[in-house]
């Protein structure tokens, strides 16, 4: 049996990282989930030989250093990384943002709910995409 990959938030509103992750947590459906405040970070992650590629990344848009469109267009300009999955998670409802994110080809755009029940009913529906999908092996 394969180990299981981790999930890879990149999300740099503390409170929102807590309840994503307390949302999987209720919800059943995650093995291992690592937290990066901003995209820099994370590709620095993706590209350590040391860490195992993730399952799936959840992306939030507005973040410091580097915001998550930079984030995506770096992602899939890389040969290793441009196959993971990548489900945006914002507050963003702006239509340029959503057309030139699905423009990088993510799997998914969710707007963060502010009411806690509707949280978990979107991270279920990620989580149910996450353990349900074929991904390749690194």
């Amino acid at each position: 049996m394969r180990k299981a990959r981790p999930l890879l938030l990149v999300e740099d509103d503390s409170v929102d990282a807590m309840t994503i992750k307390r949302a999987l947590d209720d919800i059943g459906s995650i093995d291992s989930m690592v937290h990066l405040t901003n995209g820099e970070q994370a590709l620095d992650f993706l590209r350590s030989k040391a860490n195992d590629l993730p399952a799936l990344i959840l992306l939030d848009l507005n973040m410091p250093k580097m915001n998550g469109q930079e984030f995506l267009e770096e992602v899939r300009k890389d040969q290793d990384l441009c196959s993971i999955p990548i489900v945006v998670i914002t507050t963003s409802e702006d239509t340029s943002d959503i057309q030139e994110t699905f423009a990088q080809s993510i799997a998914g755009y969710m707007v963060k709910p502010i009411v806690y029940d509707r949280f978990v009913k979107m991270v279920e529906t990620i989580g149910d995409y996450w353990s349900l999908n074929v991904l390749p092996r690194r």
